[in-house]
């Protein structure tokens, strides 16, 4: 690192490749950017078209590309996002040349750290070894894992107790040990050697020994969610660790680009929005890794049709290839126009969020949905599928008892069982319903966690704070 006291801060930033990582990175970048920070994104060449777009407001944002190895492992030359890896049927299999080919791009990016010397490095957890390479340089590293305080908390605690070894069955449920709350989970709800093999099990074990190695964490969370689990990770785990969300918020004046291009143009949706009442339309989307058989969504769209409610359905483009449209129930279209809309491929999802039509979320429980629908102010039906979507659902639906259940019982890449058509129905009528007062007051609880988000981010917030905070210790270090 150079010690000049009139240049920059400079701030590498070097998220996974895939959407649900390089998103909130992206906007991480913005938010240092919009601090006077010089940022570098690095990444491949076929992702940085998802984001150049959103990066070009200033001198002081800046894009490296590295080579992906992808031929070397067996992968097609463009598969360079994990998202090929799902929307091609590859499953672990393919997570795992994929995982080894980005293990490959060690020897490239530190070339780009020699060259650059930057301050510091935020590099995603996906990254272990990034630890070592930063500290060749004398650059402090930090980590940042695209989930909650709760869901690393929780992680933690399973990881070091492993109390799904004291149970007799997958069905019999356990208490994480050492939590602010009461917490049960099945052994159904983690993943195993028999739902990822023994490598991958190997590699989060090593995840987690960079994440105790590291200068530090970045959280895209906000402080009033839970602050339990923030002090919690702090205190009691004695992790260094600043919240910085939502991060989604940067982007005020544009929250239609972001990500991919969109399939739906801003003015024709904010059209079929605009024509609603307020609270009356239901969004659905299960994110950009998630696919679901061709039984599942038909399953799904009956639910949705039965519920009655009005509704935009979110279905990714791998399930058009795929399948066509031959898991739709005749005439499913003719029957729910105008009062639904199908969007096939990627959708402007924080500016449908955003809009006073919708009036819930059906989401698989990524973090980055999970946090959008709570920043929008939204009561959520919970649809937890793999990765640390069980963990976000507990926080949702049993700390801040904003959702509801639907399906997802067991952890899987593959969508797990299949969910019914009575169930979605169901989950879908209670949570828009105006007349139950438990479900009222779920609304009424999204509805202020909505605000205090916005407030965190703005001048004087907990995260805008926190920020300011890490900042200034990056500068003390240079």
């Amino acid at each position: 690192m150079a010690n000049s006291t009139d240049r920059l801060l400079h701030v590498y930033f070097f998220p996974f490749l895939a959407h649900g990582h390089l998103i909130p990175t992206v906007d991480m970048a913005k938010l240092f950017a919009g601090r006077g920070v010089k940022t570098t994104i690095v990444t491949t060449p076929l992702n940085a078209p998802n984001f150049s777009a959103t990066t070009t407001t200033g001198p002081d944002i800046q894009t490296r590309l590295i080579d992906f190895p992808a031929a070397e492992f067996g992968l097609p030359a463009e598969c360079q996002n994990l998202e090929f890896i799902s929307a091609h049927n590859k499953g672990w299999e393919g997570v795992s040349q994929f995982t080894r080919a980005a293990v490959a791009l060690r020897e490239p990016f530190e070339k780009l750290l020699e060259q650059d010397r930057p301050d510091c490095l935020v590099a995603d957890m996906l990254f272990p070894w990034a630890t070592e390479s930063a500290a060749k340089f004398g650059i402090p590293r930090l980590i940042f894992h695209g989930t909650s305080f709760f869901a690393l908390a929780a992680g933690d605690a399973v990881a070091t107790h492993e109390p799904q070894n004291r149970v007799s069955s997958d069905d019999e449920s356990f208490v994480i040990p050492g939590l602010p709350d009461e917490v049960r989970f099945t052994r159904r709800q983690l993943p195993s050697r028999q739902t990822t093999g023994n490598n991958t099990l190997k590699f989060f074990k090593r995840v987690g020994e960079s994440s105790s190695e590291c200068f530090g964490t970045v959280v895209n969370s906000f402080y009033e969610l839970e602050p339990a689990y923030a002090d919690h990770y702090r205190r009691v785990l004695g992790r260094r660790s600043w919240h910085v969300g939502p991060v989604s918020l940067c982007n005020a004046d544009d929250r239609a680009v972001r990500g991919k291009e969109a399939t739906i143009g801003r003015d024709e949706c904010l059209k079929w929005l605009d024509s609603k009442e307020p609270n009356t339309v239901v969004y659905v989307s299960f994110g950009s890794i998630v696919k679901f058989s061709a039984e599942q969504m038909r399953e799904i769209a009956i639910g949705i049709e039965a519920s009655e409610c009005q509704f935009i359905w979110v279905v990714r483009e791998c399930h058009q290839e795929d399948d066509g449209n031959n898991w739709l129930p005749e005439g499913f279209e003719d029957r729910t126009s105008g009062r639904g809309m199908i969007i096939r491929g990627w959708a402007p999802q924080v500016l449908i969020l955003d809009h006073a039509a919708i009036g819930a979320l059906v989401t698989h429980y990524g973090w980055n949905s999970t946090l959008e629908g709570i920043t929008a102010g939204l009561p959520m039906v919970t649809w937890p599928v793999m990765a640390d979507q069980f963990y976000n659902e507990k926080l949702v639906t049993e700390v801040v008892r904003i959702g509801v259940s639907v399906g997802g019982r067991e952890w899987s890449v593959d969508g797990g069982g299949t969910v019914g058509h009575a169930a979605v129905e169901s989950a879908l009528r209670r949570v828009m319903s105006r007349e139950v007062e438990e479900v009222m007051g779920m609304h009424r609880r999204a509805k202020a966690l909505g605000e205090m988000a916005r407030k965190a981010v703005e001048e004087g917030g907990s995260s805008y704070f926190d920020l300011s905070a890490l900042i200034e210790e990056l500068r003390s270090q240079t």
